[in-house]
């Protein structure tokens, strides 16, 4: 009989825990503040629209490019960015133009020059490239054959 009564008090003890428990869960659960949907706002933002890079002296170098869009709601409808001009051969396409140039052709004997086509990868910032350029250039030295002479072999060690 003394059993049972201890068995019937741990069972009320482990009831209490059990009520004291789920009383300070659903106590901790109200106390948060329920957080208010974000409601998905719509950007009546544009895309940016970037001019051609401007360099800051000479035709190459380091320049800025002007951007700019419209919307009512937005922030920032203007800029400027920084921008590089490349001061070589490919600035006759633009810095924005990027291509893929094949190999270059045979030497014209002619002309001394030799040629090859790239075709247009990527253009930057809404650039008006063509879609193919042909480059040329001098064929530079016309290499002699090598006399053959004696060779030196090198023994492995």
């Amino acid at each position: 009989m003394q059993q049972q009564q201890q068995q019937r008090r741990m069972f009320a003890a482990a009831l209490l825990a059990l009520v004291f428990i789920l009383a300070a869960v659903s106590t901790t659960e109200a106390g948060k503040k329920e957080k208010p949907e974000k409601k998905a706002k719509k950007s009546d933002c544009g895309e940016w629209q970037w001019s051609v890079c401007v360099p800051t002296s000479g035709d190459c170098g380091l320049g800025t490019r002007e951007g700019t869009r419209t919307g009512a709601e937005c922030k920032q409808t203007t800029k400027t960015q920084k921008c590089k001009i490349p001061c070589n051969w490919k600035k006759q396409f633009g810095a924005e133009c990027k291509y893929q140039f094949q190999a270059w052709g045979e030497c014209d004997l002619n002309t001394a020059l030799k040629t090859r086509t790239g075709n247009l990868k990527r253009a930057l910032h809404n650039a008006d490239c063509q879609k193919t350029v042909t480059i040329s250039k001098p064929c530079g030295k016309l290499t002699k054959p090598k006399p053959q002479g004696k060779f030196h072999l090198l023994k492995a060690a």
